[in-house]
């Protein structure tokens, strides 16, 4: 079996700041024995107006928050999903949400760009984002071989889109890290169903690493990041506050749920179309 960790943060508009708070996470989340950890979307910087990120982008395979990823990694023996990293993109005033994955060794093997972004009204609040105004989306399905099973990756608001999911289990995805930033209104209502739902659906592990706190822009975010089993419970979870939590992921019994509640065999033709 391995140890897996999920990091919770409330990150702020100093990327120096946030980064030398998730060292201070990951180095816990090793201490616990964490050999797959997952920081959550936006660690490196929450910035005071949506466009802050933009300043701080960074090109495909060097700078600061790359270079910290690939050092902690190292220096820990974890392979580390980075949360997201701010990334170039086309237009010169939008990023790409780039959820990282960085081996024992340091070596950054697989990018997966954020595909659904968050553009909406909140629900009975005054709460409205658009971030199409500063991120560009992705258009790729990432699920890479590592030494704990297939990993599959996710952000945040994709959480809602299972087609995304279904799509990495025809990929053979056992594991999944979604690194969020699920605002308080949102997360309260469907955090935890949305999780556990997509555990259940897929019969794999989900590593939900949440923003979790008040931020200095006045946004605040759920929190409550959780690791849940191919049967939907919830392992570990943190409700509040920064801090790690970690679990035991079995992937030898999630092989043998899969081989004998075999669920993802039995779609029919229209749910295959």
């Amino acid at each position: 079996m391995t140890t897996a960790a999920c990091i919770q943060m409330a990150s702020g508009p100093n990327v120096d700041a946030n980064l030398l708070e998730a060292e201070r996470l990951i180095g816990m989340a090793a201490d616990k024995g964490a050999r797959l950890v997952v920081l959550p979307e936006n660690f490196a910087i929450m910035g005071k107006e949506e466009a802050d990120k933009v300043a701080v982008r960074e090109s495909d395979g060097g700078g600061p928050i790359q270079d910290f990823l690939a050092r902690q990694a190292q220096r820990h023996d974890v392979w580390l999903v980075g949360g997201t990293v701010p990334m170039v993109a086309q237009a010169d005033d939008k990023i790409r949400a780039a959820c990282l994955l960085y081996d024992d060794g340091g070596r950054q093997v697989a990018r997966y760009d954020k595909v659904h972004l968050f553009d909406v009204s909140v629900v009975d609040s005054d709460e409205r984002y658009t971030e199409s105004d500063t991120i560009e989306a992705g258009d790729r399905v990432v699920v890479v071989d590592t030494p704990f099973g297939r990993l599959g990756l996710a952000v945040c608001y994709d959480l809602r889109f299972p087609e995304l999911f279904r799509a990495m289990a025809g990929e053979g995805m056992e594991i999944v890290a979604i690194p969020s930033a699920f605002t308080a209104i949102t997360g309260r209502a469907h955090w935890e169903v949305l999780v556990r739902a997509r555990a259940i659906e897929n019969l794999c592990y989900v590593l939900a690493a949440d923003q979790g706190g008040y931020h200095v822009n006045g946004r605040a975010t759920h929190g409550d990041s959780m690791i849940v089993d191919p049967w939907g419970t919830v392992l570990n979870r943190l409700q509040s506050g920064s801090g790690v939590v970690s679990a035991e992921l079995d992937i030898e019994r999630l092989r043998h749920i899969r081989r004998t509640f075999p669920c993802l065999d039995h779609r029919n033709i229209i749910c295959k179309a």
